[in-house]
């Protein structure tokens, strides 16, 4: 029992290490030697918890991106009796709650910059298990809001419009932060932007969507 605790408590202090040293170097430039001696272990250790450098890695992107899903999953409260609107409004919240969550260690958003700007062979990865599930589901409500008859690439554009607003409050914060002083990003605060960013992108499907009814085009004729 003694064994397995030390082992996880090893495994742990390894991968809380790798994070903030991946983070601060790359993946590239950080190395097992530094890792292991900031937490305190043996060379040894990551090739037995982790396989090497890379498993290592892919571990710490993957721990700490399951844990933001499983306490906001995209599809957090909602319910197949929604419409498409209130399913949007509950799929923009659960995101800004996940990406703007001060509970995540300080250095995973800087990780995942660095992920995100310098792609390593993780990224493919990433995208795959983690961000294109969250896309699929968002054009799918997207695509329920505008309806049929529209191109799948006006779906795909609004889509990436609502992703767009929502990281820029994200990667924006020091800015806004320090423009705005008093503009905090607590959970009410996040509830009201994913009301904004819901409403204004609404008014621009409702629009589309009109562009493409029958009915509106005749009377626009008249």
């Amino acid at each position: 029992m003694d064994d397995k605790k030390t082992n996880s408590k090893t495994r742990n202090a390894i991968m809380e290490a790798a994070g903030k040293i991946f983070a601060e170097e790359g993946f590239s430039k950080a190395t097992v030697r530094d890792i292991c001696r900031q937490a305190g272990a043996n060379i040894a250790a990551v090739n037995y918890h982790f396989g090497d450098k890379k498993g290592l890695y892919l571990a710490v992107l993957k721990y700490y991106q399951e844990i933001s899903f499983e306490t906001y999953p995209p599809n957090l409260g909602i319910r197949e009796t929604q419409t498409p609107e209130e399913k949007l409004r509950v799929f923009i919240r659960s995101f800004l709650m996940r990406i703007m969550d001060e509970g995540r260690p300080a250095w995973f958003g800087k990780l995942l910059a660095h992920e995100f700007s310098e792609p390593t062979w993780a990224f493919d990865i990433l995208v795959e298990d983690m961000i294109r599930p969250s896309y699929q589901l968002l054009m799918e409500i997207v695509a329920a809001i505008l309806g049929r008859g529209v191109k799948e690439r006006k779906v795909l554009l609004y889509s990436m419009s609502i992703v767009g607003q929502c990281l820029y409050f994200r990667h924006s914060h020091p800015v806004i932060s320090r423009l705005f002083p008093r503009e905090a990003f607590g959970a009410k605060q996040i509830s009201e932007l994913a009301d904004h960013i819901t409403r204004f992108s609404l008014q621009g499907m409702r629009e589309e969507k009109n562009k493409n009814n029958p009915e509106v085009k005749k009377c626009k004729k008249k």
